[in-house]
């Protein structure tokens, strides 16, 4: 018989203890049920709706996972370490940090106040730094290792008129991933972007809501609509698994083919 190599038969998540940021909504939702139907011990962070964070732990249980909820803003230190604090009390461990918690303003780089600047770079980069620096560290002393995970977008690469502070943050991820990725592997820390392109979460209602504007996204995507969350949440649990273990200091594009859509002109 064939022998499976060992990364390949080791796709199962249960008993890795998870942390996802903006874990009650959006992507960061359908990562915890993804997760947490894979048999993982979920941390959800959450900034608002505890009610939701309530349910969701109810649904990962229905699932075969485990779940807590934290209430913290990743925009604040202080926060930030509590959250790492009470994962590792809670699961004695943390293996995957996901940094996924994001937002937006959806100004240009002639109408962007220093509020609305700030406001992006403390979650969007400042927060996602310094979480990684505290599960590295987490991960570090624990002595077995780790991965972290941010979900980034296609504009860490690919330019967002008019979205210009959120690109820059996420171009900023896309360094610290790299930078850090190289720091950190030879301590067993591994980390990946993964990148989304258009999601079909509220963060798109606005587009998703005018039919003459989600026909224009739609046929600039070569597989023809958005994405759905679930669809990046399977791209999140494979690299939470044994399997991406080789894969550090890169990103992973799950886009539908929008950054190499061309007019074929």
């Amino acid at each position: 018989m064939t022998q499976i190599p060992h990364s390949l038969a080791s796709f199962s998540l249960k008993d890795k203890v998870i942390v996802v940021t903006g874990g009650n909504s959006g992507i960061g939702k359908a990562i915890v049920e993804g997760v947490g139907s894979l048999g993982a011990k979920v941390v959800i962070d959450y900034r608002s709706h505890p009610e939701r964070t309530e349910e969701l732990i109810e649904e990962v249980g229905e699932l075969g996972g485990q779940s807590i909820g934290v209430q913290a803003d990743v925009s604040k230190l202080e926060d930030l370490q509590r959250l790492i604090d009470t994962a590792v009390q809670k699961f004695g461990k943390i293996d995957v940090m996901v940094n996924n918690a994001g937002i937006e303003t959806r100004t240009s780089i002639l109408d962007t106040s220093p509020e609305d600047f700030d406001k992006v770079m403390n979650v969007n980069l400042r927060g996602v730094f310094f979480a990684t620096q505290y599960a590295a560290k987490q991960m570090i002393s624990q002595g077995s290792g780790g991965r972290i995970i941010n979900i980034s977008s296609v504009h860490e690469d690919w330019p967002m008129p008019n979205n210009t502070p959120y690109c820059v943050a996420k171009g900023g991820v896309r360094m610290l991933t790299r930078t850090a990725g190289v720091e950190l592997a030879g301590k067993g820390v591994t980390i990946v972007n993964v990148g989304p392109g258009a999601v079909a979460t509220p963060i798109n209602d606005s587009t998703m809501n005018d039919p003459e504007l989600l026909a224009k996204l739609n046929a600039a995507i070569p597989i023809g609509r958005m994405a759905q969350p679930e669809e990046i949440a399977s791209v999140v649990a494979f690299l939470s698994g044994n399997g991406a273990s080789y894969m550090t200091a890169t990103s992973v594009f799950a886009d539908g083919g929008i950054m190499m859509s061309s007019p074929g002109l």
